[in-house]
């Protein structure tokens, strides 16, 4: 069974340029650094908050390679945590759904998962403790022309409930989606969109990319205390509100994490767009 997100795999040409930004800006800790044949990348993982970031950098002929010289630093695949991992790995080989092990880890590529583009690497659940100035990674965005059949296909490989997704639009980001939720009465999700409206960014980034990770969310409980981090060492590199109350909501922009797109929502304000704004609690 999926229990959450609970990492993201990022590629980075320079992993050690973008660990030193997670650490900048929301003191990220660096746990280890390995290597993964499978993928053909050195690796740099860091803790953030009680989720991982996974820095993939080329190490010779592979994936890795492929995919830098394509996107260089992007969202190369979302981690999913499952309580028994030997026992999705025996599901796996039973419905014959391709995948590779890695150490501790099971990795699917888009080809395996039946879904253009998405890759998943899949770990046993396990609790940490927290690191740096966010509390959990809780979802990350993929692009596909048809994001209804995406989100069911998805749903099928991981034997999720479909009546747990939402559907979702947004006018001012030019997009309509669906959330694929992995719990009940909990935010972890993969967000399937459709970009409707090519002049926007979306929309712009879909034309060119095809279907693929655009960004991906966290949560922080003090987003007064992010915004001074930020105010500091990316003054021009975010979005959001710049003084007054603690913001619900901001965006770090790619230019500050070596080309990624993070989106940050104070703990439980993600629900105001996700089917149950009674599940906001007050901003302390």
């Amino acid at each position: 069974m999926i229990t959450r997100v609970d990492r993201i795999v990022l590629t980075a040409p320079r992993r050690d340029l973008a660990s030193q930004a997670w650490q900048r800006l929301f003191d990220a800790q660096l746990v280890r650094e390995d290597r993964v044949p499978c993928l053909a990348a050195r690796r740099s993982v860091l803790r953030l908050g009680d989720s991982e970031i996974e820095l993939l950098e080329p190490d010779g002929i592979g994936i890795t390679a492929q995919h830098v010289s394509r996107s260089r630093t992007s969202i190369f695949a979302v981690g999913l945590a499952v309580a028994d991992l030997a026992a999705m790995q025996a599901d796996l080989d039973a419905r014959a759904i391709h995948h590779v092990r890695e150490g501790q880890q099971l990795w699917m590529s888009g080809e395996w998962t039946g879904i253009p583009a998405l890759r998943v690497a899949l770990t046993q659940d396990e609790r940490r403790p927290g690191a740096g100035v966010l509390q959990r990674i809780y979802e990350v965005t993929h692009l596909h022309a048809n994001h209804r059949r995406e989100a069911q296909r998805f749903a099928k490989l991981f034997r999720l409930d479909p009546k747990q997704q939402a559907p979702i639009r947004s006018e001012p980001f030019g997009y309509e989606g669906t959330l694929a939720f992995l719990q009940p009465e909990a935010l972890d999700r993969v967000e399937f969109v459709t970009p409707s409206d090519a002049t926007k960014t979306m929309g712009r980034f879909f034309a060119r990319q095809g279907p693929s990770f655009y960004m991906f969310y966290a949560e922080c409980r003090d987003t007064a205390a992010l915004r001074e981090r930020l105010l500091e060492h990316a003054p021009k590199q975010w979005t959001g509100a710049r003084d007054g109350a603690a913001p619900d909501n901001l965006f770090v922009h790619p230019q500050a994490l070596h080309g990624v797109l993070l989106g940050v929502s104070r703990e439980s304000v993600a629900w105001t767009w996700s089917g149950h704004p009674e599940r906001v609690r007050p901003a302390a």
